[in-house]
C-alpha cells in the first residue's frame, strides 16, 4: 500500500521571527539551560537572573507559548522554568476543553 504524503506547503511550519526581537538573544545559553549537575542553589540563582532577562522581553508571550506547544522539557523559556512550563500547560488544556 502505498504512503499518502502531505505537501510540504500544507505543513505547519514554526514562525522564527520572534526570536530575532527576544531579550535573550546573545547572551550566553548556560544562563537558560543549567549545566549537568547544577545544585538547588545554584540553579534557583540563575534561574532568577534567567526570568529577569525574560521579565523585560518584548517577546516573553511568544516564546512561552512557543515553549508550551512544543513542549520544550528543559530551560527557561517565556520566564517559567520546567515545572512551571508544566503546569502552564495543564491550565491552558483545561481552558480550551472548557470553551
Amino acid at each position: 500500500m502505498s504512503e499518502v504524503r502531505r505537501p510540504a506547503a500544507l505543513m505547519q511550519r514554526p514562525n522564527w521571527a520572534w526570536q530575532d526581537e527576544a531579550a535573550c538573544r546573545g547572551d550566553e545559553v548556560v544562563l537558560f539551560f543549567g549545566p549537568d549537575g547544577e545544585r538547588q542553589p545554584e540553579r534557583e540563582i540563575r534561574e532568577r537572573k534567567a526570568k529577569a532577562v525574560c521579565a523585560a522581553c518584548p517577546v516573553r508571550a511568544e516564546c512561552l507559548t512557543y515553549a508550551v506547544s512544543r513542549p520544550e522539557k528543559y530551560g527557561t523559556w517565556g520566564g517559567l522554568n520546567e515545572d512551571e512550563r508544566s503546569s502552564e500547560r495543564r491550565r491552558r488544556m483545561r481552558r480550551a476543553n472548557a470553551a
